[in-house]
């Protein structure tokens, strides 16, 4: 979104010290697998080699799929998920989830696989230190489609997602449909009045509704919530989403039932600090071994999806919830707090202003690093993020090979697995945006400056935090971005206290919030900087904690400094370059 015609590709950042370096898997558009360094380098192409996505096993092997179904007759159906290995061999394969007999097409089996699958011995298919995905042998979980009819959820056809669990020789021994579950899926009475009505109804074979469209499938693997004695996330227990219908649940495996669940009406109270949950991608629970352990790692999308009331941007109920920007969300699945994020405020703007800075409305995943990191996929304009747990971007690259270019998904890979020698790692220092011309463009130079007597300088907008944005949440579930040191900066601690009578000559008075990014950089500047005077002290307020005195003192920024004189407020300054001024 708002991406400019002309702009870099490949690796744009890189900072070696910071990233948990390795290769970086995803699958171009009409080009096949690609396997590059942190550099960019191409490191291995499959050429045409289909990914849905593609995975990289712990010897090299890689995986994905052969062929796909005629569009005028399937949609997203996967002919063969296969195995090959680092010569080109298949060494292992899956195609036998349905008969198919498609009108002038040759009749054959096809895993109708799409968007996942999973080896045995890794829950989620990327590296953890602790569990390894088996290589010759073991049971793989797969994603595919099966066409239904179910007349409580619609008389017309559906498109409806099942998993089968398959043995190394390509048997079936375990299957579950969704349509099945239609009653625990926690629709509301206008929900199901939509649903039944149209279904996500798209024109393929004699029409067909793909009405919930599941998009990830993984194992929760061992986790420290089972350990403790809570059965809902047992180790072989499978997590899933529902992109057209904006809900996270589990599968208890022996039961096939729902035993946890999010969404898809988000009306709580309880969840206001969420907010609704839309068109999301790769859910999955964060595996033992890395940071965040146990938390529920999701790429909430925005975009349009779900079924409820018609409103001005859905004419009758399907697609009903938007919102445009994207983010990725850690939730603790017990209390349901966020644990942390990444959103378009990361970078110091507010909505709607930033929107476009982290936007993709389909695709896209999330895969936690073993140093904490985390690689993010953003499908639909092909870039992927290397973020730190404090929101530093220290990798960034650009998909080359632009076309009807979505990436479905990308994982970082360990060099160990791969069977070539480690690359050099050269750093990549960002481009200055404000000085880069092409050739024959101006350079940027103030020239022929005309003023105008009564003009003044206009101060810079603040880059800031609404905090009436804030206040329609539970502000205190939302993660802390950072913690006041106090050897520097004085907490205060109660709202009994007169702010005015802190300090007898004078004093600084911050109002912020751990949760505000704008907050974060703020107090980095301030708390770093030998020019703050120590005889003017610096008092630190938690408007979350504390939100009378936003009200009391008229805070509707974060951060706002306020400078006390002789228990008079004598100046106030608004928003991070505030920290400039003192």
């Amino acid at each position: 979104m708002g991406q400019p015609s002309v702009f870099p590709t490949g690796t744009t950042i890189y900072k070696p010290e910071e990233c948990w370096n390795g290769y970086t898997l995803y699958n171009a558009h009409n080009l096949g697998a690609m396997l590059v360094d942190m550099n960019g380098k191409i490191v291995r192409h499959w050429q045409n080699f289909q990914g849905f996505p593609n995975k990289i096993l712990p010897n090299g092997d890689i995986m994905g799929h052969f062929g796909n179904r005629s569009g005028k007759f399937g949609f997203q159906d996967g002919l063969q998920l296969v195995q090959v290995d680092w010569e080109g061999n298949v060494v292992w394969k899956f195609d036998k989830g349905e008969y198919i007999e498609d009108p002038g097409e040759t009749p054959q089996w096809m895993a109708r696989c799409h968007h996942d699958y999973q080896r045995e011995g890794n829950p989620v298919g990327y590296y953890t230190p602790e569990l390894n995905a088996k290589t010759d042998s073991g049971n793989t979980l797969i994603l595919s489609h099966k066409n239904v009819v179910n007349s409580k959820i619609s008389e017309k056809t559906l498109l409806d997602d099942c998993i089968y669990e398959v043995d190394w020789t390509g048997k079936i021994i375990w299957e579950w449909y969704c349509h099945e579950h239609f009653d625990e899926l926690g629709f509301t009475e206008q929900m199901k009045t939509v649903l039944f009505r149209d279904p996500n109804m798209m024109s393929i074979g004699e029409g067909m509704g793909d009405w919930v469209h599941i998009n990830c499938m993984s194992m929760l693997g061992p986790n420290k919530w089972y350990e403790a004695g809570d059965s809902r996330f047992h180790p072989d227990n499978i997590i899933c989403d529902c992109r057209e219908a904006n809900i996270l649940f589990i599968i208890d495996k022996k039961t096939g039932e729902l035993c946890w669940k999010l969404g898809p009406d988000y009306s709580d109270p309880e969840l206001s600090h969420i907010g609704a949950i839309i068109g999301q991608h790769h859910t999955h629970m964060i595996p033992k071994g890395l940071p965040g352990e146990g938390n529920i790692l999701v790429f909430d999308n925005g975009g349009w999806a779900g079924y409820g009331f018609p409103n001005e941007q859905s004419t009758f109920g399907e697609k009903s919830a938007r919102r445009d920007y994207s983010r990725v969300l850690e939730i603790n699945p017990i209390t349901l707090d966020l644990e942390w994020q990444y959103t378009k405020c990361t970078f110091g703007v507010p909505y709607p202003v930033g929107s476009h800075h982290f936007y993709s409305e389909l695709v896209s995943s999330a895969q936690r690093l073993e140093n904490g990191n985390t690689l993010i996929c953003e499908g639909t304009e092909g870039r992927f993020l290397e973020v730190t747990k404090n929101h530093e971007v220290v990798w960034e690259f650009v998909n080359p090979y632009i076309g009807p270019g979505n990436v479905y998904r990308a994982y970082r890979i360990p060099y160990e697995w791969i069977p070539t020698e480690k690359p050099e790692e050269v750093p990549v220092l960002p481009i200055d945006n404000t000085e880069l011309r092409l050739d024959g463009a101006a350079p940027k130079k103030m020239e022929n400056v005309f003023i105008i007597n009564g003009t003044f300088e206009q101060p810079t907008a603040p880059k800031a935090t609404s905090l009436m944005e804030a206040q329609k949440i539970n502000a205190l579930k939302l993660p802390k971005l950072f913690a006041i040191d106090s050897k520097r900066i004085k907490e205060i601690t109660s709202d009994k206290v007169d702010l005015l009578k802190l300090n007898a000559s004078k004093a600084v008075i911050v109002f912020g919030a751990l949760r505000c990014e704008n907050s974060r950089v703020f107090y980095q500047k301030i708390s770093g900087s030998n020019k703050v005077r120590e005889e003017e002290p610096v008092y630190w307020v938690d408007v979350d904690k504390y939100p009378k005195f936003a009200d009391e003192y008229e805070i509707s920024v974060t951060p706002t400094t306020k400078i006390v004189e002789k228990n008079e407020v004598v100046k106030t300054f608004v928003g991070v370059s505030s920290a400039d001024f003192l």
